[in-house]
């Protein structure tokens, strides 16, 4: 890669010179082909200007990157309410996704050992279950999209995490509350007026108030009732872990924290869509795919698995831009960007560059065998830096799960010839169909060992 100019104290670097409200409804209705073309024109770095009175810089070279990534934590704030304005009304601003420091390191600190140690292993064995029981349910001989199958088995374990042992009958309203208000986001119109005229399309309608509301009405009915019976030193879901973290800070949570906090947990729309992806890109390829059933099958390790995930993730990010607010300004790429600015690494644009991954647009999980591992700033459907998602390994585990029993327990076609091309969806880009398959019920074969337990 060719080094940076010398810093430039006079301009930010080039992009389209289209009016902001034109740029907006662009990027609402077409932001990977707008991400693209503008990539085409103006090369690694380049400015878009989506919101009045914050550029937003968009970075696809993995040595600007890491600038970004690197730099003190201080020195960048919370940009996530930038590339997704419904992520503020939805998740509220006591989020650890939004939050500035020092504020957001103590609560992700809180989280961490949710998702870390023996904890996975019996993520693991729970993600398994929950998976065989859903699909033990799917429809055979018929098209169906696997999306929604994908987001009631991420919604069903996100829910035993972070509520272990809730009332069946709070439990399913729960569930039900968090569809209803998933369906409200999700109608075209109401993204398209999201993208272009941000939050503010969102908060002021009475119709997301209400169903916003009943979400977290239900959320705070469990929260109320576990904190009046008390948390068991036994219990390790995440509400608990939370509740003791900060009653060992000294700081107990009140009730608006313990809601935006825990409904950024529930929130968890783009492990299912990942999901949605590996099958609807595996489907295309059937030597792949029968490669991975082989592996599964056979039990003997998980080193293809761990490559198809890698390698959805990297050509289907759920999320394309990563966003980090300056809070200083910063020297990057040969420009002096100002206080206020908006980095965003561009997860979209740089895993499909072509001098980092050849044959980008080919689905290929081979390229991360043989010991090849994925850049720590080349590949980052998480994110990176001290604001990685806190839940990265959790994601990962349950979609490799998640993948393995439907392996073993069914056979997919998909259900057209063509593939799907991304649509939006309330927090990720979703496949545009659903992911459209055909499933019939597999016989076990001499190939089939006993699944592992954890």
């Amino acid at each position: 890669m060719t080094p940076a100019p010398a810093a430039s104290k006079t301009k930010l670097p080039p992009g389209p010179r289209i009016p902001t409200t034109l740029q907006a409804a662009i990027w609402a209705l077409r932001p990977l082909e707008f991400m693209d073309r503008c990539e085409a024109r103006y090369g690694e770095i380049l400015t878009l200007r989506i919101r009045r009175g914050k550029p937003w810089v968009l970075l696809t070279n993995p040595e600007h990157v890491k600038l970004v990534f690197t730099r003190a934590s201080e020195l960048m704030g919370a940009g996530a309410g930038e590339a997704n304005p419904l992520l503020e009304p939805l998740l509220g601003p006591r989020s650890v996704m939004l939050l500035d420091e020092p504020e957001h390191m103590g609560d992700r600190k809180r989280l961490l050992p949710s998702f870390h140690g023996g904890r996975m292993k019996d993520y693991g064995a729970m993600m398994s279950e929950i998976a065989r029981e859903k699909v033990a349910t799917w429809p055979t001989g018929e098209p169906f999209e696997l999306w929604p199958r994908m987001q009631a088995i991420s919604m069903e374990v996100v829910m035993r995490s972070v509520f272990d042992g809730i009332d069946p009958e709070r439990g399913a309203l729960l569930r039900e509350r968090i569809a209803e208000l998933t369906n409200w986001i999700n109608r075209p119109r109401r993204l398209a007026m999201l993208a272009a005229f941000g939050s503010r399309s969102i908060t002021a309608n009475s119709g997301f108030r209400q169903a916003m509301g009943k979400v977290e009405s239900v959320v705070l009915d469990e929260v109320r009732e576990r904190r009046a019976r008390g948390v068991a030193p036994e219990q390790e879901d995440i509400f608990s872990l939370l509740e003791r973290g900060h009653a060992e800070s000294g700081q107990p949570a009140s009730e608006q924290k313990m809601r935006d906090e825990l409904v950024t947990m529930l929130s968890d729309g783009p492990t299912a869509t990942s999901l949605a992806w590996v099958f609807e890109r595996l489907l295309r390829y059937p030597p792949k795919l029968a490669r991975l059933r082989e592996e599964v099958l056979r039990d003997e390790g998980d080193e293809y698995l761990d490559a198809v995930v890698k390698e959805t993730l990297r050509l289907c990010p759920a999320v394309p831009l990563v966003m980090r607010r300056l809070v200083t300004p910063m020297e990057l790429g040969g420009y002096t960007l100002p206080a206020d600015t908006i980095v965003a690494p561009c997860i979209y644009l740089m895993h499909r560059r072509a001098d980092i991954y050849p044959q980008p647009l080919e689905f290929r999980p081979e390229r991360f065998l043989g010991g090849a591992d994925a850049g720590a700033y080349s590949w980052i459907p998480f994110g990176g830096g001290v604001r990685r998602c806190v839940a990265a390994s959790f994601a990962q585990l349950e979609i490799k799960r998640v993948i393995a029993v439907v392996l073993r327990e069914l056979e997919l076609r998909p259900a057209q010839a063509g593939s799907e091309g991304a649509a939006r969806s309330s927090v990720s880009f979703a496949p545009g169909g659903g992911a459209r398959v055909i499933a019939t019920r597999r016989t076990p074969g001499p190939a089939d060992r006993q699944p592992l337990a954890a």
